[in-house]
């Protein structure tokens, strides 16, 4: 989309998958819940844990989003509050914090530990204020690419979207209740 607020993204990538919203919340208030890893759990059905770790995975005291920080986390696909069923329903991502802009209102983190030949992934988060109705405009893109994004896209890519899309209308719900 031309008005959209998220960074423009190389052509180096196999697939991508993205969401939005429109949420009835204040900017701030969106961003906040954003970037309140600890509460993902109390919410988010697609994100179940998003815990800050050092490099060796040990989690941190200060759970602070910052650039350089590693994050461990815990995924359901499909989303759901509850335990998922299947071989592949729990899944991890080990990834390094790249951007955190609070002015722009914008966050990424890309794919760590593993070889960018192998598997690599970027997702870019960003908020802005709607012109037409005055909600926050919530935009996620995540971007693949190595080897094993074709099998990734090929098992997974459905389900991203899927999970992608309950991120989005859950950010929304949480950041509409306060």
């Amino acid at each position: 989309m031309s008005d959209s607020h998220l960074p423009p993204l190389g052509a180096d990538h196999v697939f991508s998958v993205s969401a939005s919203a429109l949420i009835d919340a204040p900017i701030e208030r969106v961003w906040a819940t954003l970037l309140d890893f600890p509460a993902y759990g109390d919410w988010n059905s697609f994100v179940r844990t998003m815990t800050l770790v050092t490099p060796a995975k040990a989690p941190l005291a200060d759970q602070t989003a910052a650039v350089g920080a590693h994050i461990l986390m815990r995924v359901h696909m499909p989303p759901t509050m509850g335990e998922p069923e299947g071989m592949f329903g729990v899944n991890s991502a080990f990834c390094v914090i790249t951007h955190i802009d609070a002015d722009a209102h914008r966050a990424a983190w890309k794919t760590a530990g593993t070889p960018a030949w192998l598997l690599r992934s970027e997702r870019w988060q960003a908020l802005s204020v709607d012109e037409t109705t005055g909600k926050t405009r919530y935009e996620t893109v995540e971007v693949f690419g190595g080897i094993l994004a074709y099998v990734t896209s090929y098992f997974f890519g459905d389900k991203l979207r899927v999970a992608f899309r309950a991120f989005a209308d859950t950010l929304k719900a949480r950041s509409e209740q306060s």
